[in-house]
């Protein structure tokens, strides 16, 4: 065990030792001695009329007789292993920059490593405060209980990202939280949902799908772009859209929407686009009804919807046709909306399905759970069934409960 209490001379006799072996480190020095490293580099710089813990190269006036050499050379020693210690530490540091917050980073770095280097020669290093330092330390329980909330967070949305087929965005995730009676506004969603890598689907471009026919009756514009309505079973859009499938003729999907709740009253696809196929989703439409009698059906110019075949089943139904104008799909904006919306959650980016059966399967889910699960932006985050059934227990109207 070393002394507690080392003689001046010993003090003298060590400096001289060090500076009197080149290229010698304070460390070896010190190692040879039995003394510690801080307390031989503290003599040095005493010798060097400094006080002890300062950094500074600044040295005392040189003695004579060739002592000023001895300390100029002792000074530039020492420099060249500050010079060496600063580039260890910045190499130490590189590794804790590799992303996230800079500062954080630096932060960090000054606390793993501080009764090392010291906080002060670190914050000077790294281009941060001391006062900043001591703040992120300050903080760092309420940070981390923070950072435990986000992380839980993150879980439960990267579930309910998961459970919509990856297909929520911010909006729809916010509404589900909601629900469960989490107090969050969408933008903190949005922000979670970037840090751990999750988006929404996306709009895909439209395919036609419309094929007018000029030697057709067409019906009057019923509705005038207003995809509102005061009761359900009342005003009805309905469209066609095609389903790619890789290597085969596509299949199209026929939908009638109620315009009060969005829901999908009837659907129907096949691998054509007859006339057979709008009635077949009207059919349906009316079995889920009950009866149509009295509601406007909107649709385009499409040769299906303008047909005599269809045409008698709507008056055989009860059901008023209601047409916008030729090549304007703003007059059927709320069909259209839908398409798009089920093309990009199902489709997912991809070109198209791999086969016909996947495809009728992947639509058979996505237009069940479109009315009983999916949230509806027009409906307070709510799904058709979900706004309903809500409707029906209020004794209030559709505009007012939405």
């Amino acid at each position: 065990m070393g002394m507690k209490h080392y003689p001046a001379e010993f003090k003298a006799d060590a400096v001289a030792l060090y500076r009197s072996r080149l290229g010698a480190t304070i460390r070896s020095v010190a190692g040879d001695l039995g003394v510690n490293t801080e307390t031989l580099r503290n003599w040095i710089r005493a010798a060097d009329g400094r006080r002890p813990g300062s950094h500074s190269t600044q040295t005392v006036a040189p003695r004579a007789d060739g002592d000023d050499v001895q300390t100029e050379l002792a000074a530039a020693r020492k420099r060249i292993r500050e010079l060496e210690e600063e580039r260890d530490i910045l190499r130490r540091a590189a590794r804790y920059f590799g992303d996230g917050d800079a500062l954080v980073n630096r932060c960090q770095f000054v606390e793993d490593h501080q009764r090392r280097f010291g906080v002060t020669r670190l914050c000077s290093m790294l281009g941060i405060s001391g006062s900043s330092f001591y703040y992120w330390r300050r903080t760092a329980a309420a940070r981390a209980a923070r950072q435990i909330v986000e992380a839980g967070l993150a879980a439960r949305i990267r579930k309910v990202h998961q459970d919509s087929d990856g297909t929520y965005g911010a909006p729809r995730i916010t509404a589900e939280l909601r629900d469960e009676g989490k107090r969050i506004n969408h933008k903190r969603v949005a922000r979670i949902m970037r840090t751990i890598g999750l988006e929404g689907v996306r709009l895909r471009r439209r395919h036609r799908t419309t094929l007018a026919d000029p030697a057709t009756a067409k019906a009057p514009d019923l509705i005038g772009r207003d995809f509102t309505a005061a009761a359900v079973n009342t005003k009805y859009v309905g469209d066609i859209t095609y389903l790619p499938v890789s290597g085969a003729k596509p299949l199209y999907l026929a939908t009638v929407i109620d315009l009060a709740s969005r829901r999908l009253a009837g659907w129907a696809i096949a691998d054509h686009m007859r006339t057979e196929l709008v009635i077949d989703a009207l059919a349906a439409a009316g079995r889920t009804r009950g009866s149509l009698d009295g509601a406007i059906m909107h649709t385009d110019h499409g040769s299906q919807y303008t047909s005599r075949a269809f045409a008698e089943i709507c008056r055989s139904a009860g059901v008023r046709q209601s047409m916008g104008a030729v090549g304007s799909s703003a007059d059927n904006a709320a069909a259209e909306s839908f398409n798009a919306a089920f093309k990009r959650e199902t489709l997912k980016g991809r070109k198209a399905w791999p086969s016909e059966r996947e495809a009728r399967l992947d639509a058979f889910r996505w237009l069940t759970r479109y009315n009983t699960r999916r949230r509806h932006s027009r409906l307070g985050q709510r799904s058709p069934i979900a706004y309903e059934n809500a409707i029906q227990q209020t004794p209030t109207t559709l505009a007012q409960a939405a």
